[in-house]
């Protein structure tokens, strides 16, 4: 393919890549408009018929979202193909939440030919260099065009991209991969031309498409075994399992280990609430430790503070919990599913096996797996369930008659049925579901894009992920919805099932949590400055985009609103609260529940 390119050229090396791509197992395609990009577009509409399906965006930013919902529920990664310029620039904050929070991501990106890079031409920017801090690898075309390279030189690119934004190998896990594509002019075939190509893929047999095996990448074997891997089941500990990131594959093996440790050590769990662990039975959970740790209890003794600690995961994002963790002086050992990247920034672990659960149990000396756990403990596993009871039962009675967002959480964790996936969004519906959800609520796949902690992309990424497993139910905020309202655009393409709950708070609910209100409040401007209420009808914004909704009144109406909702494709429900007072519900709540918990003769965390 040497030589003067052409548009057939063009479009034949695209169809070369994204076959290697497809055949390597990417089932989605997402597609933003573009002149650059044509034969990649092109490319991606005949290979449609194959098995390979397109999604269509006007928004990159959008764009990029969805195919990361997509890479979540599916554990595979979506490809996002855009045109060149700022188009690739608009990326970047999906390819942040990808890489931290370890979700698999293609991005294909056309670009100008070397030789018009640097001399002025129109829309040739630097941007292989746009996402290079976020990416797990970046691979290029040929500097004249990809049209300039042989089959056997795409088939490489494309099972190169797909091992690393799988995290296959390395000690890498998963996350975002740049593929900056050049292509030189004349971009645009005929229809004598597609039809002849159309017609001869239509040909071929419709093999493929089958993911092929993705493994955890392998870690050096110290880090999972000997002493320091080791902690011992038959002395007290807890375990604290943050926000599951591994793929939908090793989740049995995950939860089947950990059923297994706990009944060896009888040692309590505490899981937040984007662990999907609770519920689940076989496992005894630990929901409210965040207000079991209130401020003032957290303070630990010197027999108290030798705890052993297994952590699985990132960390929970709870502050209180973080401070009591960093008063134990016994061993932590942190376990995470594929991911052999640092994830302590306590710094207080002294190994960490990337290989998960399953294969640090089996690593564990041969009699951890046997025997009974210890009466004490036992005993210090009871201490907590005392805690939580307590705990529990205050929150029944003080939420019973209130309608702001600590009820709405309890309430919907209530009436969701099992296994209907939540996407919790940052700020406020992720930490209140984490602190006031009813431990009785039936188990369910708990969702949260925490790597980076952003509004980005809130509401595209529901619709990806909603595409990927067929129902979701989104919980957020007003300005975090609003903040993707091109994500609305997705209802005409969306083929799984999507409600959304929208909080409206009139502005940033979660800086009324932060100590920035001033006395005199006129010091500040904290309206304008920190909520920045919008002046926006979220349900007249929905419905111009052909989306249904209904404004809850009271949570008494809210389970027959969420039974219509979930009859729709698409729908929209808005609740209104006073975050105002629901701050002050919160710190009154967190204050007796500490209050409680340490009312307790021997306290919940002490070693008995």
């Amino acid at each position: 393919m040497a030589g003067s390119p052409s548009s057939l050229a063009n479009l034949r090396a695209a169809v070369t890549l994204l076959e290697a791509l497809r055949r390597g197992g990417l089932a989605h395609v997402v597609l933003c408009p573009g002149s650059r990009s044509a034969p990649l577009a092109v490319a991606a509409g005949l290979l449609e018929p194959g098995g390979l399906r397109l999604h269509t965006a006007i928004d990159e930013r959008s764009a990029a979202f969805f195919a990361l919902g997509l890479g979540r529920g599916s554990g595979q990664p979506a490809a996002v193909i855009t045109t060149s310029g700022t188009a690739v620039a608009n990326l970047l904050p999906a390819a942040v939440e990808a890489d931290y929070g370890g979700l698999p991501l293609l991005l294909l990106t056309a670009d100008r030919p070397a030789q018009l890079k640097g001399c002025g031409a129109n829309q040739s920017v630097n941007q292989e260099a746009f996402l290079a801090c976020s990416c797990r690898w970046l691979g290029t075309g040929a500097p004249e065009g990809l049209s300039a390279m042989a089959p056997g030189e795409l088939e490489s690119l494309a099972s190169e991209a797909l091992a690393a934004a799988r995290g296959d190998g390395g000690g890498h896990c998963a996350g975002p991969v740049h593929l900056n594509l050049p292509f030189d002019e004349p971009l645009h075939a005929g229809g004598g031309e597609l039809t002849q190509l159309a017609a001869t893929l239509l040909g071929q047999p419709a093999a493929g498409g089958v993911p092929t095996a993705v493994g955890s990448p392998a870690l050096s074997p110290r880090f999972c075994k000997g002493d320091a891997a080791s902690l011992d089941p038959d002395q007290p500990g807890v375990v604290v399992a943050g926000p599951w990131r591994g793929s939908p594959a090793a989740w049995p093996a995950h939860v089947e280990a950990l059923r297994r440790w706990q009944r060896r050590s009888g040692w309590p769990l505490l899981a937040d609430a984007l662990s999907g662990l609770r519920g689940l039975p076989g496992l005894d959970t630990v929901n409210a430790y965040d207000l079991i740790l209130a401020e003032g209890s957290t303070s630990a003794t010197a027999e108290s503070g030798a705890l052993q600690v297994l952590r699985l995961g990132p960390l929970p994002a709870s502050r209180r919990l973080q401070h009591w963790l960093a008063a134990q002086s016994g061993p932590q050992v942190l376990v995470s599913e594929g991911d052999g990247r640092p994830l302590d920034p306590l710094r207080l672990v002294r190994a960490q096996c990337g290989d998960g659960l399953a294969v640090w149990l089996a690593g564990q000396p041969q009699d951890s797996g046997a025997g009974e756990a210890t009466a004490e403990s036992l005993a210090l596993a009871s201490h907590w369930r005392q805690a939580e009871v307590r705990v529990q039962a205050l929150l029944e009675q003080e939420l019973a008659e209130e309608e702001g967002e600590p009820a709405l959480a309890r309430q919907l964790s209530r009436l969701l049925p099992a296994g209907l996936p939540v996407l919790l969004a940052n700020s406020s519906p992720v930490r209140d579901w984490e602190s006031f959800a009813d431990p009785g609520a039936p188990p369910r796949p708990m969702h949260g894009f925490r790597g980076a902690s952003g509004i980005d992309g809130t509401l595209s990424s529901a619709c990806g992920l909603a595409d990927a497993l067929g129902e979701l139910v989104l919980v957020s905020g007003d300005l975090a919805l609003l903040h993707d309202a091109n994500g609305w655009l997705w209802r005409s393409q969306l083929t799984g099932r999507l409600t959304v709950v929208l909080i409206d708070n009139g502005g940033g609910g979660i800086f009324e949590q932060l100590p920035i209100r001033t006395e005199p409040a006129a010091a500040l401007d904290f309206e304008r400055l920190f909520a920045m209420a919008q002046p926006v009808d979220p349900l007249a914004l929905a419905a111009v985009h052909g989306v249904p909704g209904r404004r809850v009144p009271t949570l008494a109406a809210l389970e027959s609103s969420l039974a219509w909702a979930r009859q729709q494709p698409l729908a929209l429900l808005v609740i209104t609260t006073d975050r105002r007072r629901d701050a002050a519900l919160r710190q009154r709540l967190r204050t007796m529940a500490g209050a409680l918990a340490a009312s307790l003769a021997t306290g919940p965390i002490t070693t008995p």
